[in-house]
C-alpha cells in the first residue's frame, strides 16, 4: 500500500516535477506551498493546477517556517518520507533581502528537522546547492561531495551549507536518515523566471539587449529538469541507514560556457542577441562542474539530456505557455 509523501515547494520548478513523477507512479502526495511573490506568482498556481488534477494530490497553502503547523501536518498526513524542497532561491536576491532567507531557509528548515523527528519519518529528502563550493576553479576536475565547504560567496550558499550542517546534527541525535541533494543549475519547462536561460529567452524574443555578466567567461553544469528529478527519486528511494546523513551532487558533469549556452538559445529562438557584456556580479562564482559518481553508484543516476536538446524543449515550452 503506498504511504503519503509531504513534497515542500510543490508549486515550485522542481517540486512541481518531483511530485507529478511521484504521482504517476502511484504514490500519494502532499504539496506544501506559500504562492510568495518572488517571481510571478501566476506560474506557480499554473503549476499547481496540474498537480490537482491528480486525485492523491492535495495542496497546503503554507509557510514551511510555521514549525507548529508543519509539524501538525506531517502528524495528520501520517508521511513517512518528505522531500523538502522550499527555500528561497537565488543568489543576488540574498544581498536585496537577507532576512526572507533566514526565514526560509534556515527556520524552515528547521522547522522540517523538528516535524520529522516527531513523528517517525523514515526519510528526508532536502534540497542544498552547488553554491556551496563557493568560487573554485575548474581544473581537477567535476566538484566532490568531500571538497572543502568552508568559503561561501553568498548569503544564500551560507543558509544552503548550514542546512546541511543542522540535517547531520539531527541525523546524529535522533537517527532518521537523511539525504541532502545539491542541484547544478537547473533548467527547462517551467523554470524559474529569475534564471539566465529564462530572462534571456523573453529578452530575445522582445529584442531586447541581455546583460551577460562575467564577460561571458562563466561555465555551469545545467542540468535539465528530467535529470534532476531521476536524481531525487532515486535518492528518496535510497535512503542511508538509520543515523545516517549522505550528500549527493545532482548536474550533468558537462559544464557549459555562459556564451555556448546563448548561442544554443539564440538557435532555439532563430533570433541573434544584443550582447552588453558586465563585470562580476557580488555573489557569483565562475564555474560549476558536478561529479555524479557517488548519486551515480547508490542509485544508478546517469544524465541523459545535453543542453543542445534541453534548451529547444524549454523555448517550445515557453512559447505554448505564452501563446
Amino acid at each position: 500500500m503506498s504511504m503519503t509523501v509531504i513534497v515542500t515547494g510543490a508549486a515550485g520548478f522542481i517540486g512541481m516535477h518531483v511530485a507529478a513523477r511521484l504521482l504517476e507512479r502511484g504514490e500519494k502526495v502532499v504539496g506544501v506551498d506559500i504562492f510568495n511573490g518572488y517571481y510571478d506568482p501566476k506560474l506557480k498556481e499554473a503549476r499547481a493546477a496540474i498537480l490537482n488534477k491528480y486525485p492523491e494530490f492535495r495542496m497546503v497553502r503554507g509557510d514551511i517556517a510555521d514549525h507548529e503547523a508543519i509539524k501538525a501536518l506531517v502528524t495528520d498526513t501520517g508521511a513517512d518520507r518528505v522531500v523538502h524542497l522550499a527555500a528561497q532561491a537565488g543568489v543576488r536576491y540574498s544581498i536585496e533581502n537577507p532576512f526572507a532567507y533566514e526565514r526560509s531557509n534556515l527556520a524552515g528548515h528547521l522547522s522540517i528537522l523538528e516535524a520529522c523527528r516527531h513523528n517517525g519519518v523514515k526519510h528526508l529528502v532536502y534540497a542544498s546547492s552547488s553554491s556551496v563550493y563557493g568560487n573554485r576553479p575548474l581544473e581537477g576536475g567535476g566538484f566532490r561531495e568531500d571538497d572543502p565547504t568552508v568559503s561561501p560567496v553568498s548569503l544564500y550558499a551560507a543558509t544552503k551549507r548550514s542546512c546541511e550542517l543542522l540535517s547531520q546534527s539531527y541525523a546524529s541525535l535522533y537517527g532518521f536518515p537523511q539525504s541532502g541533494l545539491r542541484f547544478f543549475t537547473v533548467y527547462g519547462p517551467w523554470g524559474r523566471p529569475d534564471m539566465a536561460y529564462f530572462s534571456f529567452t523573453q529578452k530575445i524574443s522582445r529584442g531586447e539587449a541581455i546583460e551577460v555578466y562575467g564577460e561571458g567567461k562563466m561555465a555551469r553544469d545545467f542540468t535539465y529538469i528530467d535529470d534532476i528529478v531521476d536524481g531525487v527519486v532515486g535518492a528518496l528511494d535510497s535512503p542511508p541507514a538509520d543515523g545516517g546523513h549522505e550528500v549527493y551532487n545532482i548536474g550533468d558533469s558537462q559544464p557549459v560556457g555562459l556564451m555556448e549556452m546563448i548561442s544554443t538559445l539564440e538557435q532555439a529562438l532563430g533570433q541573434e542577441a544584443q550582447k552588453i557584456m558586465r563585470p562580476m556580479q557580488p555573489g557569483d562564482v565562475t564555474a560549476t562542474y558536478a561529479d555524479v559518481s557517488k548519486l551515480n553508484r547508490v542509485t544508478g543516476y546517469k544524465p541523459k539530456v545535453s543542453l543542445k536538446e534541453g534548451l529547444p524543449k524549454f523555448v517550445a515550452w515557453w512559447r505554448a505557455y505564452n501563446s
